[in-house]
């Protein structure tokens, strides 16, 4: 359960990481720390994206921190270092997206809710977001605000070629192949900079890809069958028209310009028809907001600052902040 410590991504001080078990008892791996002095803004839970981990967050971790938030992160079952759910554990499998709502809803109430005071808001990324916004009726009474970034609300432009992909996924669900990992997915782990969609930063790239050469066991491959069949029939409840007025915790979405992973499109039409919601797109922004180039996140941190007001910010102050 340890993290992974190296010099070019140290753990930020004070980390506790620990273990927790799921109501349906699955073993979760999380993380947390205090706010880095000043006055405390409230507590921030990180919802990372498919096939992360902890590692990769250190860095965001930090930062806010040094904003003066408390902060949790945890590793969705199926990835890094929480329980893997089959026997090959470079497959990224879940039998359902109703399992993550289990796994969020057991770190906000056993450690969040239960070990520090409110404010709670929620950092979430891709996949995370897609949790989010699922179970956004149950989460508002766990969480004040989230922001959610290049939420996974479409696999692709059209509504219409997701449908075929869930009937494809859910023929061979029924045909027992639901622990298959995906044809024609990637199967390398480590892979080089160029041709990546996930940033244009090679710094933070390296930094990422540093971590799965050390732990290979964080490492998690192409999803499976059953995982893309719970995927695409969470993306489709998106499109009915009664989710937009019913997805009611405060949220800010910011959208990717550059997004070559999910639809930015589809996005922007969902937020469209969300009370709750507003909503930024950083141009020229690949998929991983958080490890993009300096330009981008400041953009990004800007938006968050906006939104995520906690209890008082008048005496806290951070050199260069």
């Amino acid at each position: 359960m340890q993290l992974l410590d190296s010099p070019e991504n140290p753990v930020p001080e004070g980390a506790r990481c620990e273990e927790l078990l799921t109501s349906d008892g699955v073993r979760l791996r999380y993380a947390r720390w205090s706010a880095a002095g000043g006055t405390r803004l409230g507590t921030v839970t990180i919802a990372q994206g498919r096939a992360e981990f902890i590692e990769k967050y250190f860095e965001v971790i930090s930062e806010l921190r040094s904003r003066g938030f408390d902060v949790v992160a945890f590793d969705w079952r199926g990835q890094g270092g929480s329980q893997r759910l089959v026997r090959n554990r470079n497959k990224g499998h879940v039998g359902s997206f109703e399992e993550y709502k289990i796994d969020l809803r057991s770190i906000l109430k056993s450690v969040v809710m239960a070990e520090y005071p409110g404010p709670h808001f929620i950092l979430a990324h891709s996949t995370g977001c897609a949790v989010v916004l699922a179970d956004s009726r149950r989460l508002r009474t766990m969480a004040e605000r989230a922001v959610l970034c290049s939420p996974l609300v479409g696999l692709m432009d059209g509504g219409r070629r997701e449908r075929l992909v869930f009937a494809f996924a859910k023929l061979l669900s029924l045909c027992g192949l639901s622990r298959m990992a995906l044809p024609r997915s990637a199967g390398n782990i480590v892979v080089p900079f160029d041709g990546n969609r996930q940033t244009r930063d090679p710094k933070r790239f390296a930094r990422f890809q540093a971590c799965l050469e050390k732990r290979a066991d964080l490492a998690v491959g192409p999803p499976t069958v059953g995982w893309l069949r719970s995927a695409v029939k969470t993306l489709l409840s998106f499109r009915t028209r009664e989710f937009g007025p019913s997805m009611v915790l405060p949220s800010m979405v910011i959208a990717s310009g550059a997004d070559r992973i999910v639809s930015t499109r589809a996005t922007e039409e969902l937020v469209s028809r969300m009370k709750a919601a507003g909503y930024i797109e950083i141009a020229d922004a690949e998929h991983e907001l958080l490890q993009e180039r300096d330009v981008i996140r400041q953009q990004f941190w800007a938006a968050f600052d906006a939104f995520v007001p906690g209890q008082v910010k008048d005496d806290f102050h951070v050199s260069g902040h």
